[in-house]
């Protein structure tokens, strides 16, 4: 499905929006775009003229882009034409709602619907719609969407199948890294993780026992650095998991400990940790000295 793919709406043309919008048009899409914002046409062509200069565009390339563009003041009558759409409404669950059955209500009954809600789960936001909601996920990006390559693929219980694999695809298509939770949960699994480390470093800068500035360098020349690379499972599995969940402030029962040996398996249980360690090292290295090369990161 996510190769029929050449148009998208973008509904709702905040930071957000933008960003995605702007990732659409340089992946050779057509996009319409509508909000309700004032001057929300001019700031989004502001925005796609800076990030075309950031990543060395030339004025030639921004007309090419701007070709494909069409912004609107309804986006109704678009809707039967375009192949995906890409929500991006204040996350207002009353009015979420109201948008996503509007969606629904106009889009074919084929087109995924998208939500970039960064914490409603989807199953309370479809409950106005009456066409086709088992299309309706939630398609959870970073900021910014044209750089950041996660997404956060969210269904509700009634998505059907076609529908997550078609959003999974065409996220890929774009370059960027999808993952699919298997269930809905507030907060998504990214900014919950963020929100531990968070309460954390908040906790250890008010109890006087680090300032601010050497907090973030804690991250960002630490973990971080692994983490970008990795992420916290491989790391620990090439360093023995069980065993750092021995030296955890939370009690885990043998119950968990195996759900959790069982998943780590299933991913990692035939992965060449010898290669691994290789390409992360070099990577490392790279990253290390474009960072050093940075004057105001620290």
């Amino acid at each position: 499905m996510s190769l029929n793919v050449r148009s998208v709406a973008v509904v709702g043309g905040g930071v957000i929006g933008a960003s995605w919008a702007y990732l659409f048009l340089t992946k050779g899409l057509r996009v319409v775009m509508s909000d309700p914002a004032k001057g929300a046409e001019d700031s989004f062509k502001l925005f796609i003229t800076k990030a075309n200069a950031d990543s060395d565009g030339s004025a030639s390339d921004l007309q090419k882009l701007l070709v494909r563009f069409e912004f609107v003041d309804d986006i109704t009558p678009h809707l039967p034409k375009v192949d995906f759409v890409q929500e991006n409404g204040p996350e207002r669950l009353e009015l979420k709602q109201r948008i996503v059955a509007s969606i629904d209500e106009h889009t074919r009954p084929e087109v995924v619907i998208a939500s970039s809600s960064s914490g409603l789960p989807p199953s309370q936001f479809i409950t106005e719609c009456k066409k086709a909601p088992g299309r309706v996920l939630v398609g959870h990006p970073f900021n910014p969407p044209h750089l950041i390559p996660l997404v956060e693929v969210v269904p509700h219980p009634g998505t059907n199948q076609a529908s997550i694999t078609a959003a999974l695809e065409f996220y890929k298509s774009l370059g960027k890294r999808p993952i699919q939770l298997r269930k809905e949960i507030p907060g998504f699994v990214a900014n919950r993780l963020q929100t531990a480390i968070n309460n954390e470093a908040y906790s250890l800068i008010s109890r006087g026992v680090v300032s601010a500035h050497d907090l973030d360098a804690a991250v960002s020349s630490g973990p971080g650095l692994r983490w970008a690379l990795t992420g916290p499972i491989a790391i620990n599995t090439l360093g023995g998991w069980e065993q750092d969940i021995l030296r955890n402030r939370f009690v885990w029962d043998e119950t968990d400990i195996a759900k959790l040996r069982d998943e780590v398996n299933k991913s990692y249980g035939s992965t060449d940790w010898d290669e691994i360690v290789r390409e992360r090292d070099s990577v490392l290295m790279d990253l290390l000295a474009s960072k050093s090369k940075a004057t105001s990161l620290d």
